[in-house]
């Protein structure tokens, strides 16, 4: 199934040619360009891979995360280093795996100022630095000795009225061009939008209230194919496209102002989908995420790569694009010579594999244990090592708390007697080694 469809993005959707050309710059080098990019990250919340219109999806509508990824680059393996939005999102800005970031690596606790972080360095380089929307969070920064949100000061003044009661009323975009307006002439920007969406809860029936229909709805085979999952699977649609309007009137501002071309724009998701058997799990669903990048013609346009890329690698590749020497302490590596190369397909061969994580997610066990499980994805196996198999890693079985409420939980539930294979999957307790081919298991 993987490879499937890396031929069919390869070849129907972008119109490339069969050939892979392989020309990787030197590690650590940046382009032929004096003027230092500007950084725009988009991160949504909750969005699994392949939910994007270029990945050939039906059920939601992308124009923006398409169209960066048609001017740059589109990856069809880039995974989240943990499952869970507040150890993922530190793992992106240090550049540093979970199990190297203390109380980071764990979900909602405290985030140590020791640890450098990638808009930190880019400041003391001279960029002007902000966010608006979802910083790393849930957590509290002020008590690992932050003064401000690790992802740099705040840009949320700015609401608007909100299509459906799910949706936050930030203002994204609006609050990106007061960012702008605050910049000092003649310098860098290195701006984190980060979406609330497609965070639960969703307003029932707001996919179908916009004109989606169930048909279109697409039902991963780990959960009931039922009309009621349908219409949740269509509401969780509806938030993706928000987050991508806003990408969307954001990129239309850069163009305005004449700094599209020298923005490196990297477009993701930060875990899973908010269903179960997805987010809060190293199943696939969890970790997969969608990526695209794009940076004027520093980055040839048209391309799909294979290349497996890890979240720890952002870091490093800002600092790299924008000529920052990366702390040895990053462990992981610019990915920049697989953005500077030309061709698809495999760019970079030892990047095969990826590691992953997970500690504790929300308070759903006894005393508050956790559920710390490893897994290394490569090519189309996924292996994970349960560390305390005697624990419901979905939550003690009186909630489940570590899925998130809503319509499919709630139905899965109610009906686990005429589903038990695939209630076992995303609720019961799992084996301390689990082995998938992702070809043609759950």
């Amino acid at each position: 199934m993987a490879a499937n469809r890396r031929t069919f993005l390869r070849h129907s959707m972008l119109g490339l040619g069969s050939g892979l050309m392989i020309l990787i710059s030197p590690k650590g080098s940046r382009a032929q360009n004096t003027k230092r990019p500007n950084v725009l990250f988009a991160i949504a919340d909750d969005q699994s891979f392949p939910h994007a219109g270029i990945y050939g999806s039906r059920m939601v509508q992308t124009p923006a995360f398409d169209r960066v990824a048609r001017e740059g680059v589109l990856f069809t393996d880039a995974y989240a280093s943990a499952p869970q939005c507040s150890p993922n999102r530190a793992t992106i800005l240090t550049g540093r795996p979970i199990w190297q970031l203390e109380e980071a690596g764990t979900h909602a606790s405290l985030f140590p100022s020791k640890f450098q972080v990638y808009p930190d360095l880019l400041e003391q380089a001279g960029y002007h630095i902000g966010y608006t929307g979802k910083p790393w969070s849930p957590g509290n920064w002020k008590d690992g000795g932050w003064s401000r949100n690790p992802a740099g000061p705040d840009y949320n003044r700015r609401s608007l009225q909100r299509p459906t009661s799910g949706i936050a009323k930030n203002d994204y975009a609006g609050n990106f061009e007061d960012f702008l307006a605050a910049r000092p002439a003649d310098t860098p920007f290195c701006f984190w939008y980060g979406a609330s969406e497609p965070h639960r809860g969703y307003e029932p029936g707001s996919g179908l209230k916009a004109g989606k229909r169930l048909d279109d709805a697409e039902v991963p085979p780990f959960l009931p194919d039922q009309p009621e999952i349908r219409e949740d699977l269509l509401d969780y649609a509806r938030e993706i496209e928000w987050f991508d309007y806003h990408l969307g009137q954001m990129l239309n501002t850069l163009e305005e102002i004449g700094e599209l071309e020298n923005t490196l724009i990297v477009v993701t998701s930060d875990n899973g989908m908010p269903f179960p058997g997805a987010k809060a799990t190293l199943y696939d669903y969890g970790t997969h995420m969608p990526l695209a990048v794009c940076w004027g013609a520093q980055v040839q346009s048209g391309r799909v790569v294979d290349d497996f890329i890890p979240f720890i690698d952002f870091a490093p590749t800002f600092l790299d694009a924008a000529g920052v020497a990366i702390p040895s302490e990053m462990t992981g590596r610019s990915f920049l010579p697989v953005l500077l190369a030309q061709g698809s397909g495999q760019i970079d061969p030892s990047r095969d594999y990826v590691l992953c994580g997970r500690e504790r997610h929300s308070h759903s066990r006894f005393d508050n244990w956790g559920y710390p499980a490893r897994s290394i994805r490569k090519g189309d196996y996924l292996y994970i090592h349960n560390f305390k198999p005697d624990r419901w890693p979905a939550g003690d079985p009186e909630g489940y708390h570590d899925i998130d409420g809503g319509p499919t939980k709630d139905w899965m539930m109610q009906h686990r007697e005429q589903i038990p294979a695939l209630f076992r999957h995303a609720f019961d307790k799992h084996p301390q080694e689990e082995l998938f081919d992702l070809k043609s298991d759950l």
